[in-house]
Parts: structure tokens; C-alpha cells; sequence
């Protein structure tokens, strides 16, 4: 693994929640719709991964590829002629990993009523050096209670994502040993 360029292990200075929090905008139109009028899900989810991707680059310095995308809720359709709006800011990091947590809020273009929620998702993104190597991503700084909050929650995704893996390797270790060829 590879450290920031100029910055030797252990003195990786941290940067603030704000630091690289982010807004994405986007107008709906017709060639994002689906077979049912409503905008794709696939669309809705580059504009998340977009957007985390802006989050991860600028809080690591660098670039950041996608590992994962966690718990991608769709909580309302999207229409042709929202303005959706991605918001994403970095609630956890790791030694080369971070947390994105994402909100996908929709309005319609030309009314003043408040945009409503529509989805919300959590992305893992990995600090890449030039040779796709991981390297070093500085902490993330919580500064307010919610971020607090989000940085608690990201500990525990995290927590469940680890157990979720090693049991998935054990089970496969046990086929295995069981003969079982898949």
C-alpha cells in the first residue's frame, strides 16, 4: 500500500466532513426513462456513483475507484422533468477505504415546492494509487452530531459487511471440503 505523495506514515492529517461534502444536479429527461415512464434505476445510480466518486477523489487526494455499493434504496419513482439533486459526503474512512453515504432528492423543474427524498444509498470507495494499488486516504473528521451519527453508522455497515464476508468464505470452505464444485 502506498502512502499520500510528501506526507510519511502517521502524520496523514484528517480533513473535516465538509471538506468534501458535494451536490450533483441533474434535469430528467425522456432518454432516461425506463419501459414504465419513469427514470431508470441505472440512471439514478451512475448519479449516485458520480457523485460519490467527486466525494472519495476529493477527500482522498487522489483517485478512487468504486469497491461497493451498499443498501441502494429506491424510495420514490423519479420523472421525466425532475431536477434531481445527489448529495454525497464521506462518513467513514479506513486506512484506504471510505464510506460515501448518498441522498437522492428529486423537485419538479418548474414549481417551488420542496424536493422530497427518492433514494439514498452507501458507497465504498478505495484510494488507488497510479499503478490501481491501494494507498492511504486521510481520516475523515465528523463535525457535527449527525456526521458523528453517520460515522457511527458507517462503523457498524462496515462491521456487517466484514462478518458478511468471512461467512460467506467459510461456507464456501466447508462445500469445498464437502466435494461440492460450485
Amino acid at each position: 500500500m502506498t502512502q499520500i505523495p510528501g506526507v510519511t506514515a502517521g502524520e496523514l492529517q484528517g480533513k473535516p466532513t465538509s471538506a468534501s461534502r458535494t451536490t450533483l444536479s441533474h434535469i430528467m429527461t425522456a432518454n432516461d426513462t425506463n419501459l414504465l415512464g419513469t427514470v431508470h434505476g441505472g440512471v439514478i445510480m451512475k448519479l449516485v456513483d458520480d457523485a460519490a466518486g467527486a466525494v472519495a477523489g476529493r477527500h482522498s487526494g487522489g483517485p478512487a475507484v468504486t469497491a461497493s455499493m451498499d443498501e441502494m434504496a429506491f424510495l420514490a419513482p423519479v420523472r421525466v422533468g425532475d431536477l434531481v439533486h445527489v448529495k454525497a459526503q464521506c462518513n467513514w474512512t479506513g486506512r484506504s477505504s471510505m464510506e460515501i453515504g448518498v441522498r437522492v432528492l428529486a423537485e419538479r423543474w418548474n414549481e417551488s415546492t420542496p424536493a422530497t427524498q427518492v433514494g439514498s444509498a452507501y458507497l465504498v470507495f478505495t484510494g488507488v494509487d497510479s499503478e490501481g494499488k491501494p494507498r492511504t486516504v486521510p481520516p475523515v473528521i465528523p463535525e457535527t452530531d449527525q456526521d458523528k451519527r453517520r460515522y457511527q453508522e458507517a462503523q457498524i455497515r462496515r462491521t456487517h459487511r466484514l462478518a458478511r464476508r468471512r461467512a460467506i468464505m467459510a461456507l464456501r470452505e466447508e462445500r469445498a471440503a464437502q466435494g461440492y464444485d460450485d
